[in-house]
């Protein structure tokens, strides 16, 4: 085959380090936005970021070419770096080890982006860990509850 076609729609979860709540009012909007910049930087394409103050949901158009990780290294690295440059208050900043990745059928794209957009609303019911436990348990992830929150 002369070309390669593919359509990798991936769900993200990253949390802030301790879940720390970070992602105020002024820091999140522009944060948010710089991430889509990685993004498209990696040559993919950011459908959807949002989150409450303690983590973030990025559903993604990925390129095959770079692995998830590789993207998630560059975005916590660069976006990490440019808190601290743009908001010196916020020095402690930091994201916690480790993102949970998920497959989205191009099926489930409208489902998965209202869900992210609608964050703040769901996070009024759910709590951060209780999620992410729901996500892993939803996608058949195994697990082991004592190394989730390092």
């Amino acid at each position: 085959m002369a070309h390669t076609f593919t359509h990798l729609l991936t769900h993200i979860v990253f949390s802030t380090k301790d879940r720390e709540p970070w992602l105020n009012a002024e820091i999140k909007p522009r944060l948010l936005a710089y991430v889509g910049g990685i993004v498209r930087e990696l040559d993919g394409k950011a459908l959807a970021i949002n989150g409450p103050s303690d983590h973030v949901h990025l559903l993604a158009s990925l390129p095959a070419k770079t692995a998830v990780s590789e993207i998630m290294r560059m975005v916590k690295t660069n976006s990490s770096g440019w808190v601290h440059e743009n908001f010196p208050a916020a020095g402690a900043f930091a994201w916690q080890t480790g993102y949970g990745a998920f497959s989205v059928s191009a099926s489930n794209l409208e489902a998965v982006r209202q869900y992210i957009t609608n964050q703040e609303t769901h996070h009024r019911r759910m709590t951060f860990q209780e999620e992410f436990v729901a996500l892993l348990r939803k996608h058949g992830i195994e697990y082991e509850e004592r190394y989730l929150w390092e």
